[in-house]
């Protein structure tokens, strides 16, 4: 005899559904909603300092949302192109000059161009590659991402020691906006295939969003299976 299939109560099947509509609304109310916030904020900045005759809120009966972030970017654009040229080049000298000579101002202005100019350097490879390293302790493992080798002072003292070490960033979860910076053997880190958007999504996620499996693997003598041995990180 088969057994009569389960009916499944009304209440559940309204449960059901309003879960399966959360999870098509949700990311894209979150989605919609950040970025009508930024649109926002940046109109917040700009607009005020644009002249009443070339703002168009001054001539509608309503604001007109993204037109401070799009005079933002163009100014920028704008100012890119200078600086790239003789003259332009001068007046932004002379700036960095007044700054660098200004008490507290310097050391937050060079550190903030520093991590600019490292992770918008069009040639450079800041984390885009996604790995695991064992951590806090013995066999509990932790995503990391690849930054770089270990470089000046750090890398002379690490090489005294006839150790080769490259840096990582070590994301909290769910919200990697802050993390960890550790330096890492080499020979210990685990490469992985996916992307670092992937991996970045696996952190959100608190492990829940898992990208597929793919790329070429490499099997231990223990019969694990690892990635091959994470390469030098090639600076431009």
């Amino acid at each position: 005899m088969t057994e009569a299939p389960t009916r499944i109560s009304f209440a559940t099947r309204l449960r059901n559904n309003f879960l399966a509509g959360l999870v098509i609304c949700a990311p894209i109310a979150i989605t919609l909603w950040l970025t009508w916030s930024f649109v926002r904020w940046a109109d917040s900045w700009v607009k005020p300092y644009i002249p009443a005759r070339y703002n168009p809120d001054s001539y509608l009966n309503f604001a007109v949302p993204g037109f401070g972030l799009l005079i933002a970017l163009i100014m920028i654009t704008i100012i890119g192109f200078l600086g790239k040229n003789l003259i332009g080049r001068s007046i932004v000298n002379v700036g960095e000059q007044v700054l660098n000579r200004t008490p507290l101002v310097r050391g937050l202005y060079k550190s903030l161009k520093q991590i600019f100019e490292t992770v918008l350097k069009e040639q450079g490879t800041p984390f885009n590659k996604a790995a695991l390293i064992e951590y806090p302790s013995a066999g509990l493992w932790s995503l990391v991402f690849i930054s770089t080798d270990a470089k000046g002072e750090i890398a002379s003292k690490f090489d005294a020691m006839g150790r080769d070490m490259v840096a990582c960033f070590m994301p909290p979860t769910p919200v990697p906006t802050a993390g960890f910076l550790v330096f890492v053997q080499r020979e210990k880190i685990v490469p992985l295939d996916m992307s670092a958007e992937d991996a970045a999504k696996l952190v959100i996620s608190v492990g829940l969003v898992t990208p597929p499996e793919g790329g070429p693997v490499a099997t231990t003598r223990k019969g694990r299976k690892v990635s091959e041995p994470v390469p030098a990180v090639i600076e431009s």
